[in-house]
């Protein structure tokens, strides 16, 4: 099977439920919470920073459009950041990668 990394930034205080809903649904395998993100970027003519945190979504290429769909409904941000990432077929840990499969329906 092919496999995807999705990247997702979100308040810290609503990073927890997105990842837990995504887990829950088997839209994704494992979704690391990684707190004390720094963010800058323009928003509306606007230099903004904020504290964040980064999802690291672990998923299927056949589960990319579900969990974006799913994601765009539970992200309190009116354009939340995902970003797909290919996982490169044959390298990282087999059994992990099977594991993914095993746990996204």
């Amino acid at each position: 099977m092919i496999h995807r990394l999705v990247l997702s930034t979100a308040p810290p205080d609503k990073a927890r439920d997105l990842a837990r809903s995504l887990v829950r649904e088997r839209l994704a395998a494992c979704v690391n919470v990684a707190a004390g993100v720094n963010s800058f970027y323009c928003w509306k003519g606007d230099l903004c920073e904020d504290g964040e945190s980064l999802l690291l979504i672990k998923t299927t290429a056949e589960a990319v459009g579900r969990l974006t769909a799913r994601l765009l409904e539970l992200h309190p941000y009116e354009v939340p950041e995902i970003v797909v990432l290919p996982l490169v077929a044959g390298e990282g840990n087999g059994r992990y990668l099977d594991w993914i499969d095993e746990n996204v329906g």
